[in-house]
């Protein structure tokens, strides 16, 4: 186990290198051996956080949540994006190969008539003899099938059609189709001679840990909220349940008095008061009966499931265990996601920043490339058709209008801003830890008060209530009684309530260990036999 003399800046030191030392030793401070608000350092609780409420219905309700609570759902769309982020940095280290085909074809038209007109005579056409011009046009003018290749001559300017030669028909234009295939590739690699890419290639797979840490931390959330939106919909029945027995007492009252006024024992300001404290208690129950719905509409949102207020809760609040141990203050720093978060997303600024000041020195990129052409597809393969070269290129940016430098400073302020925001999650988590220890200690010392007070206020109410049938106790010591125990009832169950979730609220704080399927199946089991 960490012990609380393992300090904030020697659990970063190794990781995060990118980051100057001075800021870490300036804003990372050192945690204390223990918590101020525990006795000793004992050790932490390990497993299955939600063992101590035993409630096996619980484990069913938190499992639903880690397959249909949309937050989660998007928290693990979130990891598959930088995750992927990460591979399409890494893939900058590797060459990069770029190719391209073509193929087209050309239609040329040729017109028998200008060659004609070009000149031509004793059987040709622009030096194309008939047998000639019938295989390229296939001229057949009188349709009976053959072509016509002795009414192809162009006799002497200004004939007859039909006669001296000239052909009854014009002729037909010629088409002549030229194809060609192309295939080119282009290999480039640019070396990672500074470090550079290599820089941003850490950067984003610590994002990518950052993100696996942000979708850990959103299953412990919504374990968390589920966890607490059920105990408050069990406190909600319980209020309810309380303000209907509230009205039952009040309508036994108010029965009581009107049979004490007919026989002219009580007054009728007995009788109005008892009225009054009867609808009052009518109201508070309606107000507990929409309180329980919507604690049960919470949940079912929780759950993925459409709020139809369908939920309905056990009887009773768990009885907790007294907590065995909560670790030391350092521990956190290893066990909290969104620390590990803070942490991994703190080094990937660090690793960006050096990575801009790195921009600045020159590069080296080796190129190549390879083409070939031809009419037709055999030619793409032909070896004295093959060309390529390979350039070795050196770029060195020299005037970019200070951007360069620029971006080198912003990355700088931002791994400075994400080292200062890692301290402040360090200290939230610490302040959210002592809250939730020194609450332990309190809300089980009201716990056991309130548990007297409402004890004592439940046995005084029988005792006025007796008192009143009987005509020594009044109508005010009566409802005063009854009021008194009500509140305390209602203050118990509520404390009881705060306690449990300050219990879930201190399990999340310290990086409580996340329940397993297999533990929560097995729970889900056992209460489906049960």
């Amino acid at each position: 186990m960490l012990r609380g003399g393992v300090s904030l800046l020697a659990l970063m030191a190794v990781g995060c290198a990118s980051v100057d030392d001075e800021l870490l030793n300036t804003q990372l401070p050192e945690p204390p051996a223990k918590w101020a608000a525990a006795d000793d350092a004992a050790d932490p609780p390990v497993g299955d956080w939600l063992a101590p409420f035993g409630d096996e219905a619980l484990y069913g309700l938190v499992s639903e949540a880690m397959v249909h609570n949309n937050s989660l759902l998007v928290a693990a769309a979130n990891l598959e994006s930088a995750r992927a982020g990460a591979k399409m940095a890494r893939s900058n280290l590797l060459p990069q190969l770029n190719a391209q085909g073509g193929a087209s074809r050309n239609a040329i038209v040729t017109d028998p008539s200008l060659a004609a007109q070009a000149g031509g005579a004793g059987g040709s056409v622009g030096g194309l003899s008939a047998k000639d011009l019938e295989n390229q046009f296939g001229v057949d003018a009188d349709n009976d099938g053959k072509l016509d290749g002795l009414d192809l001559f162009i006799g002497a300017p200004g004939g007859t059609p039909g006669q001296d030669g000239i052909a009854e028909s014009p002729l037909p234009n010629r088409r002549i189709y030229i194809n060609n295939y192309s295939l080119g590739a282009q290999i480039s690699w640019e070396l990672d001679i500074w470090g550079r890419l290599t820089d941003e290639t850490r950067a984003a797979y610590k994002e990518a840990k950052a993100s696996l840490a942000e979708f850990q931390g959103a299953r412990l959330s919504i374990a968390g909220a589920v966890t607490q939106s059920w105990f408050g919909l069990i406190e909600a029945r319980q209020q309810r349940e309380l303000a209907e027995r509230d009205v039952a007492a009040r309508e036994r009252n108010l029965n009581v008095t009107d049979r004490r006024y007919e026989r002219g024992v009580a007054s009728s300001l007995d009788v109005r008061l008892s009225r009054s404290a009867l609808g009052s208690s009518q109201a508070n129950l309606a107000f507990r009966q929409r309180n329980e719905k919507e604690a049960s509409r919470r949940l079912e949102v929780l759950l993925g499931r459409y709020p139809a207020a369908e939920i309905a809760a056990v009887e009773a609040l768990p009885e907790l265990p007294m907590l065995a141990g909560a670790g030391a203050p350092g521990d956190i720093l290893a066990r909290r996601p969104d620390l590990i978060a803070a942490e991994a997303r703190m080094e990937a600024n660090g690793l960006r920043a050096r990575a801009a000041r790195k921009a600045l020195l020159p590069r080296l990129t080796l190129s190549s490339q390879i083409g070939t052409s031809g009419p037709e597809l055999s030619d793409l393969i032909d070896p004295e058709r093959l060309a390529g070269n390979i350039a070795a290129g050196l770029f060195q940016p020299l005037f970019q209008g200070g951007r360069m430098r620029a971006n080198a400073k912003r990355q700088r302020a931002i791994a400075e801003a994400s080292l200062l925001s890692y301290a402040q999650t360090a200290l939230q988590a610490y302040e959210e830890a002592e809250n939730a220890i020194d609450a332990e200690n309190y809300l089980a010392a009201g716990e056991s008060a309130l548990k007297l007070a409402f004890e004592e206020a439940a046995a005084a109410e029988e005792l006025t209530e007796r008192r009143y049938t009987s005509g020594t106790a009044t109508i005010f010591d009566l409802l005063n009684a009854q009021t008194r125990r009500i509140s305390a009832e209602s203050s118990y169950i509520q404390t009881q309530r705060q306690r449990v979730s300050n219990r879930v609220a201190l399990y999340l704080a310290i990086g409580g260990d996340f329940i397993t399927e297999t533990t929560a199946v097995a729970a889900t089991e056992a209460a489906a036999i049960n």
